[in-house]
């Protein structure tokens, strides 16, 4: 399968590149990103014949979909990182909530998000192109809280690879922050910067398409890739767990298949939201999927009036901090598919020189035929935690946003999937606070009290990150970024 750019080609490139060159350089001409130049049709006879299929099996077969250029044995290597999940069986349990509400819970790798879900495999199979080619690797990671601490998991060791990884100071719960500064392998850098996530991700994309930066890595005999949801790398993994979440449902006995379903995803950066509507196109039964937003709610406003604004919006700090994101990249692949390469360079050239675009009427329609969204604050989303705590089911603060669409974006009696990205662990402070009303608890108190009441106990590479040392202390001004992954190499 080929590869094409969201805003047309610049003559300097190649006008079609392969599954391999998408991952291993993700940015595209005129700061475009790469997108397939079509999905496989998989339709109901393929989930028919996945019903009894395991985790691996169904993701091999998918992958096998999109025939990338990658080596069987390397694919198989890669899926393998999905026996270190909690049950190796089942890596994505599908929790039942409600009668209509099914919890897809994504977090049950090493870093306790789902991030790992596309990380874990991405990592291998990008490691093991790099030294098939004889190249080394600097992967650019920038994080609102998941990323960074699966993306330096995953590398963590890797021959042929080094990892820079940006967060925002002070803009992460305080587990995400120990999961990354703790971090001691020597092919990995921590970064904290002062600002929030737009920033550690504008300064990833410029550093992306920055002929002067390749040319000094170059120097040091290294290429340049990244991590996040801009290489199409960690979307192809995003998919399979949407068409496993819904055969899961019909497993259960909660809907006949071909019935469709609500998907409902908590969404900051869209990667999530997108490999569901690439498994919709791809011929999974979806009624709609639903965008829930904290309060940095752009996204409810673009999927509502087609307008997207950044003019006069700083980033709001809420308590579901990994979704404190104002420029999401994945949204540009959602245009390109739906309007076509010219107008997505018309779109995003707007949105980069004048901070906001507008849909026409037509385009708005298109897109809300697929999409429904809303927006929930802190004091919305603690009261979803304590209802849902009340009737047995523990969840984190971004995943309760999930709950209000649910209740304000369906217009059909349908079986709703929502995605949970986290595990409670990784933000116990806030719901504490939402349990008991407790405020300013530390995060090891909050988790102990939050086991207690809830019976469990904390997995164990979140409670010894408190024993570990901090070995990853930068934290400069964005101006500085450039010049600190530099002295890294």
């Amino acid at each position: 399968m080929n590869f094409i750019e969201t805003r047309g080609n610049d003559g300097s490139r190649p006008a079609k590149v392969s599954f391999s060159e998408a991952i291993l350089s993700p940015m595209s001409s005129f700061g475009g990103i790469y997108v397939p130049e079509s999905l496989p049709e998989l339709g109901l006879d393929f989930l028919n014949e996945h019903l009894a299929s395991g985790y691996k099996t169904l993701a091999r077969a998918v992958l096998i979909a999109f025939q990338p250029d990658i080596a069987p044995e390397a694919i198989d290597r890669a899926l393998a990182t999905y026996d270190g999940f909690d049950d190796p069986a089942n890596p994505v349990p599908v929790v039942k909530v409600r009668d209509d509400l099914y919890v897809s819970e994504l977090y049950h790798g090493p870093t306790r998000a789902f991030k790992d879900m596309a990380l874990q495999p991405f990592g291998v199979v990008l490691s093991e192109l790099a030294q098939q080619r004889g190249e080394n690797y600097l992967i650019l990671a920038a994080t609102s809280g998941d990323t960074g601490p699966a993306a330096l998991d995953t590398f963590r060791n890797k021959a042929n690879v080094r990892v820079a990884c940006l967060y925002p100071d002070g803009g992460t719960s305080d587990v995400q922050r120990l999961q990354m500064v703790t971090e001691a392998a020597p092919n990995l850098k921590v970064i904290g910067i002062h600002g929030d996530f737009d920033d550690a991700q504008n300064a990833l994309k410029s550093l992306l398409a920055s002929d002067r930066f390749r040319a000094k890595l170059k120097e040091k005999n290294c290429l340049l890739s990244a991590a996040n949801s801009v290489n199409f790398g960690r979307i192809i993994f995003q998919v399979i767990y949407h068409l496993h979440s819904y055969l899961e449902l019909v497993r259960q006995g909660a809907i006949p298949l071909g019935e469709k379903v609500y998907l409902d995803v908590p969404s900051g950066n869209f990667g999530n939201a997108l490999g569901g509507y690439y498994a919709m196109k791809m011929g999974l039964p979806v009624e709609k999927i639903l965008i829930a937003s904290n309060r940095n709610n752009v996204l409810t406003d673009l999927i509502n009036t087609g307008k997207y604004n950044l003019r006069d919006r700083p980033v709001i700090g809420t308590t579901s901090p990994a979704m404190d994101i104002l420029k999401s990249s994945n949204v540009e692949r959602i245009l390109w598919d739906l309007f076509g390469a010219e107008r997505t360079k018309e779109l995003m050239q707007q949105l980069d020189e004048e901070k906001h675009y507008e849909l026409t009427a037509e385009e708005l329609a298109r897109l809300q035929a697929i999409f429904a969204a809303d927006s929930c604050d802190d004091a919305e989303g603690k009261a979803y935690i304590q209802q849902a705590f009340e009737n047995g089911y523990l969840m984190d603060p971004h995943t309760a946003t999930c709950f209000k669409t649910y209740e304000t974006r369906r217009d059909k009696p349908l079986k709703t999937i929502v995605y949970s990205t986290a595990e409670w662990t990784k933000f116990s402070p806030t719901i504490a606070n939402a349990l008991t009303g407790e405020v300013g608890a530390r995060d090891i108190d909050a988790l102990q009290a939050i086991a207690k009441a809830a019976k469990t106990t904390i997995p164990a590479p979140i409670a010894g990150l408190f024993d570990k040392a901090i070995t990853q202390k930068t934290v400069i001004d964005k101006e500085q970024i450039e010049q600190e992954v530099l002295a890294f190499l």
